[in-house]
This record gives structure tokens, C-alpha cells and sequence, in this order.
């Protein structure tokens, strides 16, 4: 039985519509979330009786703006996650062109229709030169394409002499490469780049991300979100966690080892990995929607594509038993390959 896919990763109730007959609890893989959570530090009630203080929100991003590499925090804006920011991004031009550098996250095209944009997806960075708002994500989402960061600021400053706008999403650039992220560049103007707490950490039911821009901008993208935009909860634990790198780089250890330990599992099960980040790995095989279906019927949700049937992406178990019901479900995998 062919199954629509999830429009996103992360809706377990859609999955449960789709595989009524499934075990519980699902094993929720089809997102790109690190399953090994920041542990949330003890929480004063003050935290969720009293408006959210300005002083707070200051700290935040003055820690954000270490963390990430910004110049300063007058560069940094605090959002209730990248999804908010991104529609006000898109309206930071007047509606013209808008490229989006595919294949990547499907919101970045709706988004800057929204705004008013004519859009196209492309596939060579060459074709953003003449964009006034493209859009690219970096690592990318979902083949962990990584664009050079000497690549990125020729575009931008091309984009630059035709008052173009360049989006960088960096979800996933907290498992990037050192060194690739556009975050210091900022201050040249005509660039964004977008940074999300939830996937690194673990936490994304806080519903946290960051535009760093230059200062003018990030005055114009403040003023739309107006004051008390972050809750206070997500204000005391994300400027903890930001600030712990002792957590920070015990996690990257622990990412790359259950990145590889998924490899091989896939590997073993006959699928072809070809791309992804340690949060994620991208798969192919010419089964995706019948391993997409005997997956779900086994409590198992993966990310498939509309547009690319043959994809299927995995994110990181959470728990040794979860590890075993993945490689068992794929014990057998190549029972779920089309007959000749």
C-alpha cells in the first residue's frame, strides 16, 4: 500500500494515522534531533510566573554570540525558533526572484512565496548570483552538502552589489565543519544566517533559534517580533547550555559514534548512504516506499521524499532497545524489494 509521506518529520500523531496497527511506543527517527538531550538544569518557578526580563533576553544573546561566532550580540536575534524567523526574513526585500538551492528544506520556497516571490529551486550556486533573496542551507538538510565558506562570502558579496539577500540556514552547522560557518561575516551586511538550539541540543519543544545579521538588520527583525519573544524557561536553559562546552564536546563524540553505528547498520541491510551530518543519514535504495511502509507497520518512522523516491532519511536511536528494534526491522530488508 503506497502511504502519502509526512509532510515533516516529528509528527508521531500523523504516523499513528498512517500505521494505526503499529507498536507503541513509535521510535521517532524521521527527524534530524539529537536524541541524547542537554540535561535541563533545575528551574526556579519565577521562570514561568513572571514576564520574560529584557536583562535575561541580553544575556542569551550575548551568549549566543559567543557560541556561534557573531561579532556582537547587537548582531544576534532571539526567535522562538528559525520557523518564525524565516517569513520575516523572506520580507526583508521587496518581492522579486527568489532562488533556493535545492534539494533542501521545502519551507524556504513557501516562505518566500508568502512574502510576495517568484521562486525556483536550483541546484548550482551560480544561479543565486542574480536572486534578490536566496535561500541555502549549509550543512544541508537532507544530504549534509557542505558549501565552502570562501563560496559563500563571493556570493554574498555578488549579491551585494545588486542589493541582493543571502539566507544561510545553518540548523546543523553545530556538527559542521570548524571553520565553515558565515556567522563572523555578518557585519558586511546583506546576509542572515539562521542558527537553531532545538537540533544540537536536543530540546527542540523549547522552540529557540537565532538570525545573526548586521545590527540594522537585527534592530528591523527585533522590532517585528516586539518584546517577551522568547519564554522564559528557554531564556534560563538555553543560556546555560550554550554556554557549556565541556557538554559540547563530549556530545560531538558521542554523535559521530552513533552516526557510525548507524552506517553500518544500514550498510549491512543493503541501503546506500549517500550523505547526511552525525544527526542524521541520508539513505537510498529503490525500496524507500516499501521500507518507508514496513518500517511505520513496525513502530519505526524515517523521512521520505515526494520528490525523491528513492531517499529515505534516519536519524539516531535514542536507547539501546531502540537500536535493536531498528536493526531487527531491517534484518530482513531485502524482503521488502520489488519482485523482478
Amino acid at each position: 500500500m503506497d502511504r502519502a509521506p509526512l509532510v515533516h518529520g516529528g509528527d508521531l500523531e500523523a504516523a499513528r494515522q498512517l500505521f494505526p496497527s503499529a507498536p507503541e511506543p513509535f521510535i521517532d527517527l524521521s527527524t534530524g534531533i539529537n536524541p541524547y538531550a542537554y540535561p535541563i538544569p533545575q528551574l526556579s518557578p519565577d521562570v514561568f510566573a513572571r514576564l520574560p526580563q529584557p536583562a535575561a533576553a541580553d544575556r542569551l544573546c550575548a551568549v549566543a554570540a559567543r557560541a556561534y561566532g557573531a561579532p556582537t550580540a547587537a548582531h544576534v536575534v532571539a526567535a522562538p525558533g528559525t520557523q518564525i524567523l524565516l517569513p520575516m526574513v523572506a520580507s526583508l526585500v521587496p518581492p522579486g526572484r527568489a532562488a533556493v538551492l535545492g534539494p533542501t528544506y521545502g519551507e524556504y520556497a513557501r516562505v518566500a512565496a508568502l512574502a510576495g516571490h517568484a521562486v525556483s529551486e536550483v541546484t548550482d550556486i551560480e544561479q543565486l548570483n542574480d536572486a534578490d533573496v536566496a535561500f541555502l542551507a549549509n550543512p544541508n538538510n537532507p544530504n549534509g552538502r557542505i558549501t565552502a565558506k570562501e563560496t559563500l562570502v563571493a556570493l554574498a558579496g555578488r549579491m551585494r552589489a545588486r542589493n541582493g539577500l543571502l539566507v544561510v540556514d545553518e540548523a546543523f552547522m553545530d556538527v559542521g565543519p570548524p571553520g565553515t560557518s558565515l556567522a563572523a561575516e555578518v557585519t558586511h551586511g546583506n546576509t542572515v544566517v539562521l542558527r537553531s538550539f532545538g537540533k544540537f541540543f536536543g530540546l527542540a519543544g523549547l522552540r529557540l533559534g537565532f538570525a545573526l545579521t548586521e545590527m540594522e538588520t537585527a534592530a528591523r527583525l527585533n522590532a517585528l517580533l516586539g518584546p517577551w519573544a522568547i519564554a522564559g524557561p528557554a531564556l534560563t536553559v538555553a543560556e546555560t547550555a550554550l554556554a557549556d562546552g565541556s557538554w559540547a564536546e563530549t556530545t560531538h563524540v558521542r554523535l559521530a559514534v552513533a552516526a557510525e553505528r548507524l552506517d553500518q547498520i544500514l550498510l549491512r541491510s543493503g541501503l546506500e548512504i549517500v550523505g547526511g551530518t552525525s544527526l542524521f543519514r541520508l539513505a537510498q535504495t529503490p525500496s524507500a516506499t516499501i521500507l518507508f511502509d514496513r518500517l511505520g507497520r513496525k513502530g519505526i518512522v524515517v523521512r521520505r521524499f515526494p520528490d525523491q523516491p528513492t531517499w529515505l532519511r534516519f536519524g539516531l536511536p535514542a536507547s539501546e532497545p531502540d537500536w535493536q528494534r531498528l536493526q531487527a526491522a531491517l534484518t530482513l530488508v531485502e524482503d521488502a524489494a520489488p519482485a523482478c
